[in-house]
């Protein structure tokens, strides 16, 4: 028996319905590896420079916080990571098909140096007794 034009539109709106599930589904997948590829790479990031420094281990968020502030939002530390960036697109080999390219931010100037921050570079302690040593 053939279907009439009304269960015919019925069934297409099921399809689509089904189609839109299956679409929904897939981006939730997506966005859980997302998250947890931010969340290796996070943790394994933070476990390197643990590794290195091993009293960051005892310092309070707010001083981390304040820590890569003043090592790495400075043009010191944006040519260091521009120089690593560059080295590492010279020598890497071409991205396999399929892979997607991660986009960089672009770099924006930072207001002037405060007479504290010059005072860390210089090697003051700024009153904190922390070092910082380049």
């Amino acid at each position: 028996m053939s279907k009439t034009r009304l269960e015919k539109i019925a069934d297409y709106d099921e399809q689509i319905a089904h189609i839109k599930n299956l679409q929904k589904m897939e981006r939730q997948k997506h966005s859980k590896e997302e998250r947890a590829a931010r969340t290796r790479r996070l943790c394994s990031r933070h476990g390197l420079l643990e590794s290195m420094m091993p009293e960051i281990i005892a310092i309070t968020d707010e001083q981390y916080k304040s820590f890569l502030e003043k090592a790495v939002t400075n043009q010191y530390g944006r040519d260091i990571l521009n120089k690593v960036i560059t080295q590492t697109n010279a020598t890497a080999p071409p991205q396999a098909s399929g892979s997607v390219a991660q986009p960089t931010k672009p770099t924006t100037p930072k207001p002037a140096e405060s007479k504290q921050d010059k005072d860390m570079d210089e090697g003051k302690d700024g009153g904190n007794g922390a070092r910082v040593t380049g």
